[in-house]
């Protein structure tokens, strides 16, 4: 199981929260919300915000990373943080609301697991859902070429990094059966990010963990950085006034039961 570093993850905050607040706009404001589920909910801050927004629910916060929940429980929310894996999903009760942010894109098997969600929700229950397209994007395209050429290639060979994503089309003709309406968009935003190292600095928090995880000579992992920056470099040069532009696009779902 990938570690996550909390602190690394959150150092490009206010970017990585803004696809989450757009999605959290656009759940519908006459669901009657009593059960409330954050799949993937990471240090925790939307199943907070959850929390505080609909105080008559109950409201749990899931994740498959220690390191993010001992930070998640740091916080002074009412919410049950508990560990466990967005596969072995299993209430106890229907969900009025699944939430779940930038999580389902390192989960297989789409075709099964959206309509066992959707399907799984009470009555006038809502699926929220958003996703990084980030699959075919030149960060992850030079990542998985940057691995598959050195001699850490064969270790990193089995690595599990994040999914594609299905087309919108797809998504909605699994779930439109199960729901009353089906809302799917998508968003490119353009994050301008600082430093030299920016883009590596940002997959640091996500994409390249599992990677560098699976390296455990310091040296190697070091001369794979180093391959994969180079890389990294001639997709994404610094402009004339030293920001690198980093568009990331990004699917949102809403489903309604």
């Amino acid at each position: 199981m990938t570690t996550w570093d909390p602190a690394l993850y959150e150092r490009y905050k206010t970017y990585r929260d803004r696809p989450a607040l757009d999605l959290l706009l656009q759940i519908p404001q006459d669901a009657a919300l009593r059960e409330i589920w954050d799949l993937g909910c990471g240090t925790g801050e939307h199943a907070a915000v959850l929390a505080a927004r609909h105080p008559q629910a109950v409201v749990h916060g899931l994740d498959s990373s220690p390191e993010m929940l001992a930070e998640a429980r740091r916080r002074n929310a009412r919410v049950d943080w508990i560990l466990g894996d967005i596969e072995g999903f299993a209430p106890a009760s229907p969900p009025d609301l699944i939430f779940t942010n930038a999580a389902l894109q390192w989960v297989g098997g789409h075709e099964a697991l959206f309509p066992r969600l959707v399907g799984g929700l009470a009555p006038g229950g809502v699926f929220a859902c958003q996703m990084p397209v980030s699959f075919d994007s030149d960060w992850h395209r030079t990542l998985r070429d940057a691995a598959a050429h050195g001699p850490w290639a064969e270790r990193l060979r089995g690595v599990r990094g994040v999914r594609p994503v299905a087309s919108a089309s797809e998504y909605y003709d699994w779930l439109r059966p199960l729901a009353r309406s089906v809302d799917i968009w998508t968003t490119t935003y353009l994050h301008v990010l600082e430093g030299e190292d920016a883009v590596v600095d940002w997959m640091r928090g996500t994409g390249l963990r599992p990677y560098l995880e699976a390296l455990v000579d310091d040296g190697e992992r070091e001369a794979f950085l180093t391959a994969y920056r180079e890389r990294v470099y001639a997709a994404f040069p610094h402009r004339t006034d030293g920001v690198t532009l980093f568009p990331f696009p990004r699917l949102f779902i809403v489903a309604r039961r």
